[in-house]
């Protein structure tokens, strides 16, 4: 029996932004989980889900989700390029500038940028990579670059064998954007997370974005 998902609330801009982009750049069919579990079958490097998908593994309180957010160290994008092989097309996305992440351009055009995967231009995207930096294979934090940890230190591992980025960490991310899904990722995470998880994430939010809306839901 299918799960029943609470609908993705998103705002005029937001509807606006998803149909421009649909235009330009074509439509998505994203895998699931144990979509992308099959497909990275086989893959021996770290990969874990970060995104709502993190948040809906966290708390079991499923919604409707635009994409599936996957991520592998920078140090490991050779490897995942060769785990597809010639089956799925990479792309490598920044700033809204795509180019092949293939043989002839086998570096992508930014490390802190997303990689794109679909099996042929007349089929939809399945996948997005968001980049992991790294540090001599440390995870690197996008939004607070001296925060560098040992993997483990910032993933957790679902009883289905599944990794994914720490909800607090998550939640970071999610702070910049602050569009009515992370509002609502905040709300269904906030009361599960520990003391320490909630200490940490109010202090990052407060240390990097000063007055955010969040600040005073985190109480």
């Amino acid at each position: 029996m299918d799960v029943a998902r609470e609908p993705l609330h998103r705002s005029p801009a937001e509807i606006a932004e998803d149909e421009r982009f649909f235009r330009w750049y074509g439509d998505w069919a994203p895998l699931d989980p144990a979509g992308l579990t099959a497909f990275m079958a086989g893959f021996t490097r770290p990969w874990w889900i970060v995104g709502g998908w993190s948040i809906e593994a966290f708390t079991g309180v499923p919604r409707e989700h635009e994409d599936v957010d996957l991520s592998v160290l920078a140090c490991d994008l050779d490897a995942f390029r060769e785990h597809v092989g010639e089956e799925w097309n990479l792309w490598s996305n920044h700033g809204g500038t795509l180019r092949p992440f293939d043989d002839r351009h086998p570096e992508v055009l930014d490390v802190h940028s997303q990689v794109w995967v679909r099996r042929s231009a007349a089929d939809p995207w399945v996948i997005d990579l968001p980049i992991t930096p790294d540090r001599d294979g440390l995870w690197t934090s996008k939004r607070d670059p001296d925060h560098v940890a040992p993997l483990d230190d910032v993933t957790w591992v679902s009883e289905d064998g599944v990794r994914y980025l720490r909800p607090e960490i998550t939640l970071l991310y999610k702070a910049v954007l602050h569009r009515p899904k992370d509002d609502r990722d905040l709300a269904v995470t906030w009361p599960l997370l520990g003391a320490e998880q909630q200490a940490w994430l109010r202090d990052a939010v407060r240390r990097l974005y000063p007055g955010h809306d969040w600040l005073e839901r985190m109480t």
